[in-house]
């Protein structure tokens, strides 16, 4: 039984059991639903709804905790606008509702609401998670909400329209697209104060820091563009046209774990478009449904998940293929994506 025949097939069942004991990565999905005040919840196990919670009015902006306990949901008593149109009839904003819903995981219920300035649409959370910069659309500014005492400190200025906020890598500050006037708007976090604001192309809402902090992408939805930022000196570099604009709306951003890989939705494009970030330039797209906005991807990366709001669902895509797994049927126009290990 010593023989290196025998050794060899012992070595051979230990890599094989080895791998079966492997277990695929466990994960829940948290997506957000503008029109219908819910959030919902979708389990990796076979991609199937598990939970709807109802945490307030007109849920947009999703995010988790440092420390992956608790999840954040911003609210507004403003009632949506189609850019464009006439707003004349439009109900008056119910302020009442305007917060951060602050939803305990563990719990699975909200555990309290806390304040989040006017029309907070999207936000970032501080690395120590004691902080919260949230971006008030009707307000154009940034607001500091402090977590532990659920209260707003400060606020700063920036374009009109505010609603994408990232934080750095190096979290000392955060970008803040302002779809309003087609700028970014560098604030610092810890001193509360405007650093710059610069020019990167109409209507931006995302961003994506690359890991070193040196460079970031940004969408210009009606440019049909995304932006390549130097986020040292704060300023546009370069673009990347994804088509005509007509047709082609990029929207959401995510970079895959190890950063080879940005995915960016386009809206009525119907697509999401896969670009190398180490050459800039667009490798593959694939169709997921209906105006996909929201994106998300599964801890190891080998997921993809998007928010289609008038598709009324949740597409579930295999990376590697990129092929369409599954659709999730989640009502009330998602929004939102968050993805979050168990």
């Amino acid at each position: 039984m010593n023989s290196p025949k025998y050794a060899l097939i012992a070595a051979g069942l230990a890599i094989f059991s080895a791998g079966c004991s492997q277990k695929p990565a466990s994960y829940k999905v948290f997506v957000t639903s503008e029109m219908n005040g819910n959030m919902t919840i979708i389990d990796s196990a076979n991609f199937d709804v598990v939970s709807t919670i109802a945490p307030g009015k007109r849920p947009r902006g999703i995010h988790v905790s440092p420390d992956g306990k608790t999840i954040y949901v911003t609210l507004s008593g403003s009632p949506p606008v189609t850019p464009g149109s006439d707003d004349s009839n439009v109900p008056p904003p119910d302020k009442t509702q305007d917060g951060i819903a602050v939803f305990d995981i563990a719990q699975n219920k909200v555990v309290r609401k806390i304040e989040g300035g006017s029309d907070p649409e999207n936000f970032a959370i501080s690395k120590d998670g004691k902080w919260i910069y949230v971006s008030n659309e009707d307000a154009a500014g940034v607001s500091f909400i402090d977590i532990a005492a659920g209260k707003l400190t400060g606020s700063v200025k920036t374009g009109e329209e505010p609603e994408g906020v990232t934080l750095s890598p190096d979290g000392k500050f955060v970008y803040v697209t302002s779809e309003g006037d087609g700028t970014i708007s560098a604030v610092d976090v810890i001193n509360k104060t405007l650093i710059k604001t610069f020019k990167v192309g109409k209507r931006p809402r995302s961003i994506a820091f690359m890991p070193d902090g040196k460079r970031a992408y940004v969408n210009a939805e009606t440019d049909g563009n995304v932006a390549i930022i130097d986020s040292v000196n704060h300023e546009l570099k370069d673009t990347i046209s994804l088509g005509d604009p007509k047709e082609v709306r990029p929207m959401g951003l995510v970079l895959s774990p190890d950063a080879k890989k940005l995915y960016v939705t386009t809206g009525r494009g119907k697509k999401v478009v896969v670009i190398d970030t180490d050459t800039n330039k667009i490798v593959s797209s694939f169709e997921v449904g209906t105006r996909p906005w929201g994106i998300g991807m599964s801890p190891d990366g080998k997921t993809l998940f998007t928010a289609n709001g008038p598709g009324q669902d949740v597409t579930v895509v295999d990376v590697a293929t990129q092929k369409v797994i599954k659709k999730v049927p989640v009502a009330g126009g998602p929004w939102g994506i968050q993805v979050v290990e168990k």
